[in-house]
């Protein structure tokens, strides 16, 4: 695990901190993961993340903040490696891999490996290679207390595992490296009950002096002295504990004994965490393997938080027979999500069947939806199968429902409710087996109180709600969606490979994308077929100046940073809301109150 090693502007002996967390606050702020005490500190003034794959720590300055020296250079956001210096004012710490913490204990004490601290980063360091080489949990859980007993010398070490009002000890060691068989009755119920509330780390150097603790029955009863407790928590959930103590020596354990067993006691996280994983696993891989066998390859490409969310809901509502209204913008790729509806619905062996209401003239769209009979009107020379009837079995994309008369909606809503169609024409209905998925760029409920739509037929068809974002809010899908159009017109067009220069990447960010995805792959594929050279380049993409974004206000930049930031925070914690306020070190009403606020905008930006 890494960590930072803050000087002290005493001069007093550094402190490691480790980075136990995905999200650690950095300011002069009294609850911030790192303190920095210098003038120029703001109370939360930057953040360093855990950034998956590859395990890379990127600190970021939160703006205004003044920026933050890396060795020597002022950055708002890097991305740090081993040995890196970091400073502001007087205040200085230097970023340490595992690697690195070894090698400067070594450094300090000599080549003696023998010494106190370098065997300490030696054993954490050597249960760390054994964790990437994927070594069986159990032992290396064992290993893990047994480096904890040899560093601090403590008697006994519990890993104890918590599951609402039970806990579970799933290791537990002596200091002859034996396992403890009565495990459940030498632990301190007290310090596990604060250490479990507070979700804190707790180190006790005479239990049985102590006023807190002194009067507990199991502290008396097993007669402890010197206590460390440290929380497991993996993705913001609590575990349970790493436990260890001593009943013969009063202040066996230091403040560098309590960093140790935090480290270790990530590392005892990372372990249970994976364990669980893999378990999980296991038991969905059957599941999996079926769905995966019968469910297509999406064509969706993109991993914003906003379409991430859209596309739990299609897993979750597409197996039922429920009716969709999908909003959003032209452009969105509404058609490609209803596509998607269908795909993972039972329904996906049965036809997909699209028509755009608004693109057919108002007199023939009632035949082309229900069909007709022979003679049904001058230039029927024959019968015809109508949307509804292709769509047997299967699924039916009514695009720009918005744009359909109102005396065709009262046939549409008839239809609907009796699963039946009437061909213009005839006089008796025909059973028919469909699925209707509707879309409309346009604010429906507008349309309703002007008299355009029909309320029940509103009802009808908006069971459930999928609102697609706009392109110009989805962050890095704009480059996704570019480089995924750029391989398939190279393809295409035959043109060879082609690349994007850097500035072509951010002028694309920078455009507003009023015509969305469209647009995007319009300017995409021109520029893959008229452009000359093997780099697509700005003057490339034909981008008029009046479609480039200007650049945000310091209060604007602010705003969309922290929003950014606490999506991003949202999806690594599943939602967790509570969760997300304790990797973020805010008050939880301040997560809920930002959601209700993301919840209002995304309604004000419905078309």
């Amino acid at each position: 695990m890494a960590s930072l090693l803050v000087d002290d502007p005493q001069g007093g002996p550094a402190r490691i901190i480790p980075l136990r967390r995905n999200f650690v606050a950095l300011g002069a702020s009294e609850d911030a993961d790192v303190r920095i005490d210098a003038a120029e500190a703001e109370e939360t003034h930057a953040m360093i993340r855990l950034v998956q794959p590859g395990n890379q720590h990127l600190l970021e300055v939160i703006p205004p903040a003044q920026a933050l020296r890396v060795n020597g250079k002022a950055v708002t956001r890097q991305a740090l490696i081993n040995g890196d210096v970091v400073e502001l004012g007087t205040w200085r710490a230097r970023y340490l891999t595992e690697e690195g913490l070894f090698t400067l204990a070594r450094a300090d004490h000599g080549t003696d490996t023998t010494s106190e601290v370098a065997k300490t980063y030696q054993r954490i360091l050597q249960v760390s290679r054994n964790l990437l080489a994927h070594v069986e949990s159990e032992s290396l859980l064992n290993e893990l207390l047994d480096g904890a007993l040899e560093i601090t010398d403590a008697a006994q070490a519990f890993i104890v595992l918590k599951a609402d009002d039970e806990r579970h000890v799933v290791a537990a060691r002596d200091a002859r490296g034996a396992a403890l068989d009565n495990a459940e009755d030498l632990l301190s119920d007290s310090v596990l009950r604060k250490v479990f509330d507070s979700g804190k780390a707790l180190m006790v150097k005479d239990a049985s002096a102590d006023a807190e603790f002194s009067a507990s029955v199991s502290v008396v009863r097993l007669s402890l002295t010197s206590i460390i407790c440290v929380p497991l928590v993996a993705d913001g959930r609590l575990l349970g504990a790493l436990h260890i103590g001593n009943g013969n020596r009063v202040g066996l354990f230091t403040e560098r004994h309590l960093e140790v067993m935090q480290i270790f006691a990530a590392q005892a996280s990372l372990i249970l965490s994976s364990a669980r994983t893999i378990s999980r696993l296991r038991r969905d891989n059957s599941s999996l393997r079926e769905a995966l066998e019968t469910q297509r390859s999406s064509n969706i490409v993109g991993s914003c938080n906003a379409l991430t969310e859209v596309l739990r809901k299609v897993d979750r509502v597409a197996r039922t027979d429920v009716s969709i209204l999908i909003r959003g913008e032209t452009g969105t790729g509404k058609e490609l999500i209803a596509r998607e509806i269908h795909v993972r619905s039972e329904r996906q062996a049965g036809p997909f069947v699209a028509i755009n209401c608004g693109a057919i003239p108002a007199e023939l769209l009632e035949s082309e939806l229900f069909g007709h009979v022979q003679g049904a009107f001058t230039g029927a020379h024959s019968a015809k199968v109508g949307r509804f009837q292709q769509a047997h079995r299967g699924t039916l994309f009514l695009d720009e429902i918005g744009e359909m008369p109102l005396a065709l909606q009262v046939k549409l809503l008839r239809a609907l409710q009796e699963k039946a169609v009437t061909r213009v024409g005839a006089t008796s209905p025909e059973k028919v087996d469909f699925r209707v998925v509707a879309a409309t760029h346009r604010h429906l409920e507008e349309a309703i109180a002007a008299g355009a739509f029909r309320e029940d037929l509103y009802y009808r068809l908006n069971v459930v709600t999928l609102t697609l974002p706009p392109l110009r809010e989805r962050d890095g899908d704009i480059l996704l969606l570019a480089r995924h159009f750029v391989d398939r017109y190279v393809q295409e067009y035959a043109t060879g490979p082609k690349a994007m220069s850097n500035a072509a990447l951010k002028a694309l960010q920078r455009a507003t994308w009023p015509g969305n995805i469209r647009q995007l792959e319009n300017h995409i594929r021109k520029a893959v077929l008229l452009g000359e050279s093997d780099v697509i380049d700005v003057k490339d993409l034909d981008l008029a100046e009046s479609e480039l974004r200007q650049p945000m206000t310091l209060a604007e930049a602010r705003e969309a940073w922290q929003r950014r930031y606490i999506l991003e925070a949202l999806e690594l914690n599943d939602g967790n809301r509570t969760a997300t306020a304790r990797e973020l070190g805010v008050d939880p009403r301040t997560v809920f109150r930002f959601l209700e606020k993301e919840g209002e905008r995304r309604d004000d930006d419905v078309p």
